[in-house]
């Protein structure tokens, strides 16, 4: 029934937000639901309205990670430290402070938008970047260093392309209460640390995961955890699909009707 009630709200909350003025943020495709509902469970459903043509594709580039590419060409890095992901040189580079392998202080000077996790300058960093095809914003959440939680180190990072909702939890260091949730709003793909206890405890982490039920459910992260481990406390409502391919293609029409965790190659 909340899955019901939800869908329908997309249509009532959602459209009246595109009369925004133009130097505002644009009003985002995933978080209407998540504002009016914020402690429910949210389904990945969209109506028709917001059917976009067009694949995105997802490949897995090694660490925490992924490269998105949008229908457009609009080339993005997630957690980009210079190591993985630099070849093609992404448009857009995705970056968190929790450890060296999540950022770079030298990031090449040929990609268009360096967009930091953290804000160097004190206080939240606050990110909506329109390029092209894309809407990029981010959710900030705070760090562990050195034993202690420093607010608003890091960020969750969203990008929302041809009618797709994709997250990057990046290095995830606290559990999620519903303000994060309603910031979040609905995530069709949400990329996941699976690490076991350097980010969250995998049964933390599975928790996150289940509230979010998106429909596709991509690790990273992951060192020496057998995947077996996260995939097994996600229960029966969850798929298990092993790719042999580092890359998919994904639109909101091909979306797996179950909840599915999609093992790439590499992960």
């Amino acid at each position: 029934m909340l899955r019901r009630t939800a869908a329908v709200l997309v249509t009532s909350l959602l459209w009246p937000l595109a009369a925004a003025a133009q130097d505002q943020p644009p009003p985002s495709k995933c978080m209407a639901i998540a504002q009016a509902l914020p402690s429910v469970t949210y389904a990945s459903f969209t109506p028709a309205q917001l059917f976009v043509d067009g694949d995105v594709t997802i490949t897995y580039a090694g660490h925490s990670t992924y490269i998105i590419e949008t229908p457009a060409g609009v080339r993005i890095a997630t957690d980009f430290s210079g190591v993985y992901g630099r070849e093609p040189l992404p448009r857009v580079v995705t970056m968190n402070k929790a450890h060296r392998t999540h950022f770079s202080d030298t990031p090449d000077p040929g990609i268009e938008h360096v967009l930091r996790g953290w804000n160097p300058d004190g206080g939240a960093a606050r990110h909506a970047l329109v390029l092209d095809d894309v809407y990029i914003r981010n959710v900030p959440t705070d760090i562990r260093r050195f034993g202690a939680l420093e607010a608003d180190g890091n960020s969750i990072f969203i990008f929302e392309v041809a009618g797709l909702c994709i997250g990057h939890l990046g290095h995830l260091h606290h559990h999620l209460e519903d303000a994060h949730y309603g910031a979040i709003g609905r995530l069709d793909i949400v990329m996941v640390p699976v690490d076991g206890g350097m980010t969250l405890s995998l049964d933390r982490v599975s928790e996150i995961t289940t509230r979010l039920y998106s429909s596709m459910i991509l690790p990273m992260h992951r060192h020496s955890t057998p995947i077996g481990e996260f995939t097994s406390r996600m229960g029966k409502d969850f798929a298990v699909d092993f790719r042999a391919s580092r890359s998919l293609k994904v639109s909101l029409r091909t979306l797996p009707d179950r909840p599915t965790i999609i093992v790439l190659d590499g992960v």
